[in-house]
């Protein structure tokens, strides 16, 4: 049986840097809301809003993935960073990440999901 783990961890979205996604060829971020652009306490920081202007300045593309059916939640974040969402996606299921991948024409293996969920996130981008 296949045992899947996560490529990297790191403590914050922001860890993520330039040097990190193009050495290993990532045009696309796929990110989750809950705990990992926002806190459990549904703030968020300006860091991470710096951050995803940064990575958008140097041409990295974001999106949102959330399980979440809070769609005003998730509007607010992707509004702030301004970036595109999708809300309820039902992850670990393949379609939110194959609609993403579809919409962007980025291929797989330019893409990264960042996420603080192993059972979502994680198996939901490395399935077949």
């Amino acid at each position: 049986m296949k045992t899947l783990y996560p490529n990297l961890y790191l403590k914050k979205v922001e860890d993520i840097t330039i040097e990190m996604l193009m050495k290993n060829k990532i045009k696309l971020l796929i990110l989750d809301v809950d705990n990992t652009l926002i806190d459990y306490y549904k703030n968020l920081s300006e860091e991470v809003i710096k951050w995803a202007k940064e990575m958008r300045g140097q041409g990295i593309k974001l999106y949102i993935l959330s399980n979440t059916n809070n769609k005003e939640k998730v509007e607010k974040v992707a509004q702030k960073l301004e970036i595109r969402y999708k809300h309820f996606a039902m992850k670990p299921l393949k379609k939110g990440f194959k609609k993403i991948e579809k919409e962007t024409n980025i291929k797989p293996e330019n893409i990264a999901v960042v996420g603080d969920q192993i059972f979502t996130d994680i198996i939901g981008r490395k399935q077949k």
